[in-house]
């Protein structure tokens, strides 16, 4: 018996969903549970990939009322109480694992969007190092990686670097988040030259985060900026 068999026998994976042994055990998710998930689906804002309840609409009212810094982004799933819990076990669980099914997930829904805008390569949103520390993996950088090896675009994963060690911003209201993530990242790399690039991240709520990153980004050269992300919430 191969030693992966052994490994899968003795500590099976667990699916993202119910958190248990996958079942059948050559899954990334239970089949049983995969019906739970809400994925995004037509019709969703052009700018963000947020869903939209108006068949008609071309933007919903974030992206109307906001000048965001990124030209588009793309989620796979609706952030609800099922997609929620399964985050907060990758990020907070140790449950690494899951990153393999995220990305997955991730190539197959937004594969035609991210082949349609051609990126020079992945950059996944950073966490600071003191938290990084303390958590010891960051989840951006694992989705990225194991998209990269789906859709063959490199990942640069120290182009980023977040500078300021800001609150986390589930806790805080909209004007507040936009002054937490004030100045919060900056180049870590000047040896590279990108046209266009996607960034990846894991939850997308007012998009504060990515216009934060965007803008650095753009500031420092790069001119087409994307996102894809694991999850978007409804703010309806």
């Amino acid at each position: 018996m191969r030693m992966e068999s052994l490994t899968g026998l003795f500590f099976p994976a667990r699916c993202p969903v119910c958190h248990d042994a996958v079942y059948p055990r050559d899954r990334l998710c239970c089949d049983e549970c995969r019906p739970l998930l809400k994925y995004v689906t037509e019709p969703f804002c052009f700018k963000c990939g947020r869903p939209l309840f108006d068949p008609g609409a071309e933007f919903c009212t974030e992206c109307i009322g906001t000048g965001h810094e990124f030209d588009a982004g793309r989620a796979v799933f609706l952030y609800d109480d099922v997609i929620k819990k399964s985050i907060y076990s990758f990020k907070y669980g140790n449950r690494q694992e899951y990153a393999k099914f995220y990305a997955k997930e991730m190539a197959l829904a937004l594969g035609p969007f991210i082949e349609r805008v051609r990126p020079d390569a992945i950059i996944p949103i950073p966490l600071h190092k003191s938290r990084l520390k303390k958590r010891g993996y960051n989840q951006a950088q694992l989705i990225s990686e194991g998209l990269s090896k789906l859709v063959h675009i490199p990942v640069i994963k120290d182009l980023l670097i977040r500078e300021k060690n800001t609150k986390v911003q589930k806790n805080l209201g909209e004007k507040a988040r936009q002054n937490n993530l004030k100045n919060a990242f900056k180049i870590g790399r000047n040896d590279v030259s990108l046209k266009t690039v996607i960034i990846v991240d894991d939850i997308f709520t007012t998009g504060s985060t990515m216009d934060s990153a965007a803008r650095c980004l753009r500031e420092n050269g790069v001119a087409n900026i994307f996102f894809a992300v694991l999850s978007i919430a409804d703010m309806s």
